[in-house]
């Protein structure tokens, strides 16, 4: 289900009934294999197969297993609809290429260039193409290339849903320029399409058509409308997505002159370069009949020589990096498995996009060189590369022993085993980390169980694992892939309450902290738990096909915290409840109402009657006056409480008149449809939306649908039980036929109109109330209507992934009648679950890219490498992009007099037991050389001169002030220092940790 929010039915149906052929099942071609396919290969598994391929184990290498065969079982394993096949007939030259008609797609992996010509020419010829993607990973560099046919048409460029714009203002002008609502920015782009619908006064442009130029980011011309009427009030302008055609060349034409995707922009020459690098490896290959010698400084010459004369012979005539060329000489038999996980990610959205048609297609090269890992290996001597007969040996060509050793030795903390976390979990596994002998371990924790709609990107997980906790079977799996692998699972969330958990001291033995995480709070916690003890974090995230990863290392980089994203944007209260305008709002407040009626309202319940021992005892506290919090909607609840089946679908059936009926009659009775303000305009225009009250209808299936799920629900909370003859419709045709239906009565209550204002906390009682509360309070006892099981109610907790629970059926159903009654586009169930689950779109190929990127900057955090090698990422697999940019620099904080510190600086004073405040200060100037003017201990002022009674603090010792618990050794305070001179503010300092007793050390 996560897939369909990124591509769509349509695109999942035609990949559903699509045949994809990938020959090589190696390193990289397992990570694009994870899609449904016939795979083809030759080789048989090797000892080197173990270091890069996730789906070959020893035993396929003791049984010498052709590579196809021995992964196919654990491909198909990843989705059982999906049929895989294995070929191991010979694919070269020579081969009659008929047999490839039968696919859409065809993925080649370890084929020679001569044959990769040969199948692309095949491919190109037919009517229609075969669409054909080649890639290759050798030692530091990747090059993937795709070639769709002449013409390749594209239905969805981006994958983003349309973009709808409240209009403000349309002139009568040529162009006529039209602007949207204010502090709404359009976000459109010149040459877009768009159309309009509910425009007032120049209604003839309703249901037409138009390309926009862009003026501002508030407004947009669209052709003539001087012959218009003139423009009123209203409109909503909707974007219109357009089919696009994309043009491709042959392999043997773009090897010449290549369209290659620059992914980063400080060296945009860097793809042609490894352009001419992989093309004189390949040549390499066809004149020697082989690859260059691990570490050959003879090899990489001959291939530097024959880069330049391959640079004279491309349209662009390149200049030739002579690192570039050597560093892959000397890799080129090893392997980064990373370096293939995002290669593979990348290669596998676009497969989507050749069986599809969904999303803008790779035009036609990309390349990824990891220079930033190997040339700070330069003085390593040759042997470092050398094979030494293990597991390791294509990752050694790359990194060489020792840098192999430090991963093995290397503790990591994963948090979050989710679909990044699988895969880097997969990676670990691949890369040693944590196999060390004597030093050595990944921590893993994630509070979650598997769900069924994680299987189809969290990829160590399958059917039979459902309900399981992900940590152990994430740990359980990985070991299938690396067995010596040292792995410690935990279900803890990673928040202020585990602190105890996951102390400094625990942090303080980590190497490395690794969050894969969607929730940005824990992020931002871990991210200061990790700057507080001085630990290098890889942050990565995605949402559908977008992605990003982070580096921040001490002393180097800034931290998570030091940018944040703007606020989530919150609909105002008074929209919510009154003046919905887009289907959102529907949902939302239908989601408000779920967590109202079946969770809040049944635990406030609940909590009351826990405090208070019975009924009889409430009646008296609050006839002598007393005022019990809750006590009156908790009365009201109690009076009103459904006892049977009936009662229940009676009361759905009141709730849907209040909701649908009453509410839209009393906004129009507070403002009839021709109310005006002070200005003269129209109260009832764009954005606000006049409601009509919606009879109910039994035969309508939005209305039954609203009844059933919500007299189900009502049943669920009140512990009222029901049958499936209950749930029939000539039993709730009965029971409605039955239901006296209260009319309506206007109120005069005022209604909230002020976007800024806030819902209110607490609804005010009145004296009237309260004496109702009594008198019903009082007739419950009577009726023996509040004994013990009376007091009682069982809260729901929302759970979208679970269909036959009714919870999103109800927001479905209460949504769209609310969008009825506003006249309101309806939203289908699954748009309505993803907006009310808060369900943020998933997809593996972004997750197995991400993961891949983190890796490899894994590897230059283990080597301690300087700031310029570090690299952010950004990427869109749908458009697409892929952005590197250097780490963000360290920011200095000037405090005066040349003393200066960084988010990395702590300052350190020891003390002893009799340690006072004063000698806290005057340790912190004697030490530093600037005396503290305020010392804070979290949200706790331990000393603020301007405080009455502060002064006398300073006589006062450190543990008075403080008061640690025992085994506590020391407290990190705030400290802060007067400024240059008076009237500015007081001047930050790093944090001070303090200890109550000198350490040994």
């Amino acid at each position: 289900s996560r897939q369909r929010y990124v591509l769509g039915d349509t695109a999942m149906q035609k990949m559903a009934q699509s045949h994809v052929f990938l020959s090589g099942v190696g390193g990289l071609g397992v990570e694009i294999g994870k899609l449904a396919l016939t795979v083809h290969d030759t080789k048989q598994c090797t000892k080197w197969d173990l270091g890069i391929n996730f789906f070959i184990h020893e035993d396929d290498v003791a049984s010498q297993r052709n590579r196809a065969e021995a992964t196919l079982h654990h491909i198909a394993d990843l989705n059982p609809y999906v049929h895989v096949a294995a070929s191991t007939v010979p694919l070269d030259e020579t081969t009659e290429l008929s047999f490839l008609k039968q696919y859409q797609c065809v993925i080649l992996t370890e084929v020679s260039l001569l044959l990769q010509k040969k199948i692309n020419d095949f491919c190109h010829a037919q009517q229609p193409p075969i669409k054909f993607i080649s890639a290759d990973v050798f030692g530091i560099c990747a090059r993937l290339f795709c070639d769709f046919g002449e013409e390749f048409e594209v239905l969805d460029t981006t994958g983003e849903e349309p973009k709808e714009i409240f209009i403000s203002n349309i002139t009568q002008s040529n162009p006529g320029i039209v602007t949207c609502l204010e502090n709404h920015p359009h976000r459109l782009e010149t040459g877009q399409f768009l159309t309009f619908r509910e425009v007032n006064g120049m209604s003839c442009l309703n249901g037409s058509t138009h390309q926009i130029t862009v003026v501002s980011p508030y407004s947009f011309s669209i052709g003539d409308t001087s012959a218009m009427e003139p423009y009123l009030h209203g409109g909503i302008a909707v974007q219109v997505k357009t089919p696009k055609m994309f043009y491709f060349e042959r392999l043997e034409k773009q090897i010449t002159n290549p369209r290659c995707l620059v992914v980063d922009f400080s060296k945009p020459e860097a793809p042609l370069q490894t352009h001419v690098a992989m093309l004189a490896l390949n040549r390499f290959q066809e004149n020697l009949c082989r690859t260059p010698n691990i570490g050959c400084l003879q090899d990489a010459e001959e291939m530097l020589k024959i880069a330049v004369s391959i640079s004279e012979t491309l349209e662009s005539k390149p200049q030739v990096n002579g690192d570039a060329v050597q560093w892959l000489s000397r890799t080129a038999q090893g392997f980064l498995a990373p370096l293939a996980a995002a290669v593979g990610g990348v290669a596998s959205q676009e497969v989507l996009k050749a069986v599809t048609g969904k999303f803008s297609p790779l035009q036609q090269w990309l390349y990824i060189d990891m220079l930033d890992i190997v040339t700070p290996l330069e003085k390593m001597g040759s042997e470092e590369f050398l094979p030494r007969g293990d597991r390791y040996d294509a990752l050694r060509a790359c990194i060489g022993d020792s840098l192999c050793q430090k991963l093995h030795d290397l503790n990591v903390f994963l948090v979050g085993c989710g679909a990044i976390g699988c895969e880097m979990l997969k990676n670990f596994a691949l890369l040693g980390v944590g196999t060390g002998q004597d030093k050595g371990l990944v921590t893993i924790t994630d509070p979650d169980l598997i769900e069924k709609s994680n299987l189809n990107r969290q990829f160590l997980f399958r059917p039979h694992h459902i309900q399981k906790p992900k940590s152990y079977t994430a740990a359980e799996a990985t070991l299938t892939i690396n067995p010596c692998l040292k792995i410690d699972s935990y279900i803890n969330k990673v928040c202020p309450a585990t602190e105890n958990t996951y102390s400094d001291e625990f942090y303080t033995k980590q190497d490395v902290i690794v969050t894969a995480l969607d929730n940005v709070e824990a992020r931002r916690y871990i991210d200061s738990r990790c700057v507080a003890n001085l630990r290098p974090l890889i942050d990565s995230g995605t949402m559908g096909t977008k992605g990003h990863t982070e580096v921040v290392v001490p002393h180097l980089t800034e931290s998570y915290n030091s940018h944040r994203d703007p606020p989530e944007e919150e609909i105002p209260f008074c929209t919510l409840k009154s003046f919905p305008a887009a289907i959102e709002h529907t949902i939302q407040w239908a989601r408000d109402k779920f967590e109202s009626s079946f969770s809040h309202k049944p635990a406030l319940f609940n909590k009351f009657w826990q405090t208070y021992p019975s009924a009889e005892d409430v009646l008296q506290r609050i006839k002598s006056g007393e005022s019990l919090e809750g006590c009156f909607h908790v009365i009201k609840t109690l009076s009103r409480r459904p006892r049977s089946w009936t009662q229940c679908v009676e009361l759905a059936r009141v709730k849907f008149e209040k909701y649908f009926s009453h509410k839209a009659l009393q906004l129009l009775h507070s403002f009839p449809l021709d109310t005006r303000l002070k200005d003269g305009s129209l109260f009832w225009q764009s954005p606000k939306r006049p409601p009509f009250p919606v009879k109910f209808e039994f035969s309508d299936p939005l209305h039954f649908g609203f009844l059933v799920s919500a007299a189900k629900l009502f049943a669920t909370v009140y512990c009222v039980p029901f049958t499936e003859k209950d749930l029939s419709e000539e039993t709730l045709l009965k029971i409605i036929s039955a239901v006296k239906v209260p009319e309506f009565r206007p109120s005069n209550k005022v209604v909230q109109t002020d976007e800024s204002a806030r819902k209110p906390d607490h609804i005010p009682v009145s004296s009237e109330d309260e004496r109702n509360a009594i008198f019903q309070l009082e007739k419950s006892i009577l009726s023996n209507e509040a004994l013990e099981s009376d007091l009682q109610m069982k809260p729901i907790s929302f759970e979208k992934d679970d269909d036959s629970n009714g919870h999103i059926d109800f927001i479905t159903a209460a949504s769209n009648l609310r969008a009825k009654m506003y006249n309101i586009e309806p939203a289908d169930r699954f748009k309505t679950k993803r907006i009310a689950g808060k369900i943020i779109p998933a997809i593996a190929t972004a997750t197995a890219a991400v993961s891949g990127l983190v890796a490899l900057e894994l590897i230059k955090v283990v080597g301690g490498y300087p700031a310029d090698a570090y690299k952010n990422c950004f990427l869109n697999l749908a458009i697409p992009i892929m952005v590197f940019t250097e780490t963000a620099e360290v920011r200095r904080t000037e405090i005066r007099n040349g003393i200066s510190f960084t988010i990395w600086d702590r300052w350190t004073i020891y003390g002893k037991e009799d340690f006072t405040l004063l000698d806290f200060i005057n340790a912190v100037r004697e030490k530093y050389g600037i005396e503290p003017t305020m010392v804070v201990q979290g949200v706790k002022m331990l000393y603020v001169p301007v405080m009455p009674g502060h002064i006398k603090r300073l006589k006062l010792t450190m543990q008075k002030l403080v008061k640690p618990s025992a085994d506590k050794k020391y407290v990190d305070l705030t400290v802060s220092f007067a400024p240059e001179t008076d009237g500015e503010e007081d001047l930050p300092g790093p944090p001070v940790r303090y200890y109550f007793v000198q350490e040994d050390n």
